[in-house]
């Protein structure tokens, strides 16, 4: 596809703009104004509007095909909490802080004080602030805390504990935080391996960061035990709740003994994701790390309006400015509302049922390096394709030419040659069919034609890429890039 400057021809238009009705005395001084003429493409309005429809049509999104990226939870995004944000769109983000400006954004007010109450029951933390703007972000918000109450207590320890399995944010927010990172290897079970956490365990460990259900996607029969032994030195522990997708209405993470956890919106409560953002990261918190949670929170008068309230003296301060996201706050507490209770315990169940029924049809293609039933997500090897010099990597491109979005690959990191597959609840029997029989045809393939792998994706409009090369020069401009052309 020609880039829209190679399409310009002179003198072509498909703008009329409204005669100016700035006065002449608001002319800009000489200094100001442009000594050459923009260089805008010239083109007819319809040259414009199928340039841009026919990049759309290259996009791949939850809305055109099955996305099964593992760990990144990619959701349907319902259209009714699209429609939810309308009525908001024209609150300024300023109001509260003019005189008398909350009683302009009451309704705004509202959702973040109605989502952080509805995140807090789910969890089953005492509380929650809606100002980070994303996971990670809630993430560090999360440790602040931590850090925050040790120093409360007199106390300035040195170790963040992590599995080997976590999400890469995980060691990097310890890091960045100040601490120093122990990390405790995985079980031939899967889960993180207790002796070995008991022997990492010291008086000088401020928090164990765990995700529940972990990236393995299994849960962790023995987290309650770890949250008491983390305790019993004085640690706290903070939960990665990036997969709390797999655990609506089933488990409470504040009530095994997590103090504090963040809540990926996009990866539970169905809004947008990709794209660089927008995100929110919601941060919750025990009872006894409420003063340290972000500022200002929502809260209410006796006659029940709502209100920024003043912060606590021990709060880590504000993370964001205005609401944070709150265009997704207000996707995430329509997605709530719309489903009730028993809708989001449905979630899971189909969410889990999904992954299983994946598992189950592909673990005699594929190497499963913990055989037992699965959470939300379900992580395969390809060390089998390997054999024929296959990679995940090649599977993954084959997957783009057949129609479907690869599943993460390579991660977690302790899986030789991971395909990390994760279907979500709202995709149908037929998708999931059709998806498992191209993934058995990549399979066979990799035994009698692996060449065929190698070539692909062929019928995109970039094929395959040198990916070492694409990575140290990257090139999101010229032309040659965009039709899929060799140097």
């Amino acid at each position: 596809m020609e880039l829209i400057f190679e399409k310009s021809v002179p003198g072509r238009h498909g703008t009329l703009l409204p005669r100016s009705d700035v006065p002449r005395a608001a002319d800009l001084p000489a200094a100001f104004l442009r000594a050459e003429p923009a260089g805008l493409p010239e083109l007819s309005e319809l040259e414009v509007v199928r340039h841009f429809s026919n990049l759309s049509r290259r996009n791949f999104a939850v809305d055109t095909n099955f996305y099964p990226l593992g760990s990144c939870t990619m959701k349907y995004n319902a259209k009714a909490a699209e429609e939810a944000v309308r009525p908001f769109a024209g609150a300024h983000p300023l109001l509260p802080y003019l005189p008398a400006g909350e009683s302009f954004v009451q309704g705004s007010l509202g959702v973040i004080h109605q989502l952080s109450q509805l995140l807090a029951e789910i969890t089953g933390m005492a509380a929650f602030s809606c100002q980070p703007l994303a996971g990670a972000h809630g993430e560090m918000a999360g440790i602040m805390m931590i850090a925050a109450w040790h120093r409360s207590q007199g106390q300035q320890r040195r170790f963040v504990v992590v599995p080997d399995s976590s999400h890469g944010t995980n060691p990097a927010t310890a890091a960045l935080v100040g601490y120093e990172v122990l990390t405790v290897p995985t079980s031939p079970a899967g889960d993180m391996d207790l002796d070995a956490f008991r022997k990492t365990m010291n008086n000088e460990v401020a928090a164990v960061m765990m995700t529940c259900p972990n990236t393995l996607g299994l849960f962790n029969p023995q987290v309650a035990e770890i949250c008491a032994i983390a305790h019993r030195f004085g640690a706290l522990v903070y939960c990665d709740g990036a997969n709390l997708n797999a655990i609506l209405g089933k488990v409470r993470p504040g009530e095994i003994g997590f103090d504090v956890m963040h809540v990926n919106l996009h990866k539970t409560f169905g809004t947008p994701h990709g794209g660089g953002g927008p995100g929110s990261g919601p941060v919750g918190a025990s009872e006894k790390l409420l003063p340290f949670l972000p500022s200002p929170r929502i809260a209410q008068h006796t006659d029940g309006s709502y209100h920024l309230a003043e912060p606590a003296a021990e709060s880590i301060g504000r993370l964001a400015n205005f609401y944070g996201n709150f265009g997704i706050l207000v996707r995430a507490l329509a997605y709530i509302t719309m489903l009730g209770r028993d809708g989001l315990v449905e979630v899971s169940e189909q969410a889990v049922l999904n992954a299983n029924y994946v598992m189950s049809r592909l673990k005699g293609w594929y190497d499963l390096p913990f055989d037992t039933s699965c959470m939300h997500e379900c992580v395969f090897s390809a060390a089998r394709q390997l054999k024929q010099g296959v990679h995940a990597l090649d599977i993954a491109k084959y997957l783009i030419d057949r129609g479907f979005h690869p599943p993460t690959v390579y991660f977690p990191l302790i899986v030789k040659e991971a395909i990390m597959i994760e279907p979500t609840e709202t995709e149908s029997k037929e998708t999931l069919d059709a998806f498992i029989a191209v993934m058995i045809e990549a399979a066979e393939l990799a035994e009698t034609n692996p060449e065929a792998l190698f070539q692909a994706p062929r019928t995109m409009p970039v094929s395959r890429l040198d990916e070492t090369k694409a990575a140290r020069e990257i090139n999101v401009c010229c032309s040659w890039a965009i039709a899929g052309q060799e140097e």
